[in-house]
């Protein structure tokens, strides 16, 4: 089986070449289950040894016998060959115990680490990296170097062991009968590399296509996209596309298992004839007198013992690259280092911090190369080409509980200036102040736990609306949970629910009406209590009714609390203590609503286009 799964791995992984150094991290990943290692490589060797033993003392009941030795000799050997058949099911129980020990453990350790070091990473590593290809390194890679020191890794010390005891044994019996079923070996070798080569390319094939497959049922079968696909899809288009694809997966099924049959066959049958070899041999030299009928029966039995350690170790190398190689894409992303740290010196934010203040911002949205892998983009090489700089010399500044309203057209910079404040990016030069505090002098904790954040779309977790609502504050009483639920316009719907609180929302709160959802992340955001606020405010999509209650939660949300706004309703802006109007990553005009109508720029243009609709309704 070690020697067909050695066939069947890819080729490119035994040409790919690894950085310096990637054996130490190896072994050093590998150090806190050294102890385990140990104690499972010599129940490895033990395992070994009793599988040459039991052929020997099997050869030496053939001679007693033959040579009509006393029977109490004969019961010996037959309970010490059972005692052995005991220990060594023991040994492979214990053996399996310590293989899942590690493996489960190695695991365990490489998934938390990734997961934890991706969670670090930037908006920008998200943005461009293809979420297979991400979650593919938490799975198969980690599972892939895991096997490093399960399945490889005893399988390389148990052939090497059985190899050398076998064939050390075999010569010391009959050197020429050894050497005559060694040459026998390229007869199953040659053939069988040439049906690896041929393995390599089908199960690369299924790979793809199953990677194909698995891409297109995430694209479909998510809310969004099956809504797509109804829309505007053809399904019989999509049911014939997937089927061919299926079709050929199912064809290198069968491919791949009559290959590996013929593997299987093939070594069977070599063995069969080395062994039929040994039994014609060494009949005829034991007639003769030059061997005894028990060697005779112990090469045969050896001989069995021989051509699998000797096949797996032909392709050892591919073994050990493809564990290795596992372990170096999952090194590739734990080295690819979070853009966005605390300092050393980070101290805590204030609790009271209140005031935003923007001074001379300037801001390049990072290259692929700062802030991705090519491997996680399906890419040759990283553009390195650097950024057009998308905000210059932004100012402006909101005191304690001071609503700032950003206004301008599409592409103005109102979106990126929203994520400067919680360090979602940071600036490439001046400063982003909260508190008086440069926010890169500041634990990210504390930075995040005096911000609250409402997105246009607010994002909900395919879990319980209670669960959704206590992600930003776990240790929230239900007391707590249904003020911020009655505070936000949402309390009576909650209630008539039939499981209330424990109501799953279904994938990204689909579940949940675009003004439930709003309402529910207005809840969520009241519960965490912040200081300060930044909403993108989306209404554009709303019925009245929906938007009339989403207005009037917004409006309790911001009371009292500094207020950073992306301003889509006229209401919005008139009640601003200040509009920063952005054009082309520039602040072009500052004010409030009279005085910028009243100046002729940039804001009475987009108040005549945008806004003057709302201008009756207001009035």
């Amino acid at each position: 089986m070690r020697a067909m799964s050695s066939m069947r791995k890819r080729g490119p992984s035994i040409e790919k070449k690894l950085p310096r150094g990637t054996w130490r991290r190896v072994l050093r990943f590998a150090a806190p289950y050294r102890r385990e290692l140990l104690v499972f490589l010599v129940m490895v060797v033990a395992d070994a040894l009793i599988g040459v033993v039991t052929p020997v003392l099997a050869g030496r009941v053939v001679n007693d016998i033959t040579g009509h030795a006393a029977a109490g000799a004969v019961v010996t050997i037959a309970l010490v060959i059972s005692g052995l058949a005991v220990v060594d099911a023991g040994l492979s129980f214990t053996q399996r115990w310590f293989s899942a020990r590690i493996g489960e453990g190695l695991i365990y350790d490489m998934r938390t680490a990734v997961f934890d070091h991706v969670q670090r990473m930037p908006l920008a590593f998200f943005t461009r990296t293809q979420t297979g290809a991400l979650v593919s390194r938490l799975n198969n890679d980690v599972l892939g170097a895991q096997q490093a020191f399960t399945s490889t890794l005893s399988g390389l010390v148990s052939n090497v062991v059985s190899l050398v005891l076998t064939a050390g044994v075999m010569f010391t019996l009959s050197w020429p009968i050894t050497l005559i079923s060694i040459v026998m070996l390229p007869v199953f070798v040659i053939p069988a590399r040439r049906i690896g080569a041929r393995l390599q390319e089908i199960t690369r094939e299924s790979y793809n296509l199953n990677a194909s497959m698995n891409t297109t049922m995430t694209e479909r079968f998510n809310v969004a996209g099956a809504l797509l696909v109804k829309l505007f899809g053809r399904p019989e288009r999509e049911d014939a596309s997937f089927r061919a694809r299926a079709a050929r997966v199912r064809d290198i099924g069968v491919t791949s298992a009559m290959y590996g049959r013929a593997f299987f066959v093939a070594l069977q049958l070599v063995a069969s004839l080395a062994q039929a070899l040994v039994y014609g041999l060494g009949g005829y030299l034991a007639i003769k007198g030059e061997l005894s009928a028990g060697t005779v029966v112990t090469l045969a039995l050896l001989l069995s013992r021989l051509y699998g350690p000797l096949t797996a170790l032909s392709n050892a190398r591919v073994d050990v690259m493809s564990a290795l190689v596992s372990f170096d894409r999952v090194f590739e992303v734990l080295d690819l280092a979070p853009m966005i740290a605390d300092a050393d010196d980070a101290v805590e934010l204030p609790a009271d911090a209140r005031t935003i203040e923007f001074a001379d911002v300037h801001f390049a949205y990072p290259t692929a190369a700062e802030v991705s892998l090519a491997s996680l983009e399906d890419v040759a090489v990283l553009d390195s080409t650097p950024s057009v700089e998308v905000l210059h010399g932004v100012s402006f500044r909101a005191e304690p509980g001071e609503m700032v309203a950003l206004v301008g057209p599409s592409g103005a910079g109102k979106t990126t200036i929203s994520q400067l404040l919680p360090r979602v990016y940071d600036v490439k030069r001046g400063r982003v102040l909260v508190g008086g505090h440069d926010v890169r002098t500041v634990t990210q904790q504390s930075l995040h736990d005096r911000i609250g954040v409402v997105s246009q779309e607010a994002h909900m977790f395919h879990d319980t609306i209670r669960e959704n609502l206590v992600y930003a504050a776990p240790v929230a009483t239900e007391d707590q949970i249904w003020a911020a639920l009655e505070a936000a316009q949402i309390a009576a719907l909650v209630r008539s629910l039939p499981d209330g609180f424990d109501t799953v929302v279904g994938d990204r709160g689909y579940r949940l009406s675009g003004g439930e959802k709003a309402r529910l992340a207005i809840a969520r955001l009241l519960l965490k209590a912040p200081e300060i606020v930044i909403l993108d405010e989306a209404t554009a999509h709303l019925d009245s009714e929906s938007e009339a209650a989403v207005q009037e939660a917004l409006a309790r949300a911001l009371v009292g609390r500094t207020s950073l706004v992306i301003a889509h309703r006229l209401s919005t802006i008139l009640s601003a203590d200040t509009i920063v109007v952005l054009d082309g990553g520039h602040v072009v005009e500052t004010g409030r609503h009279a005085d910028l109508l009243a100046r002729d720029g940039l804001y009475a243009e987009l108040y005549r286009t945008q806004f003057e609709r709302q201008a009756a309704g207001v009035e």
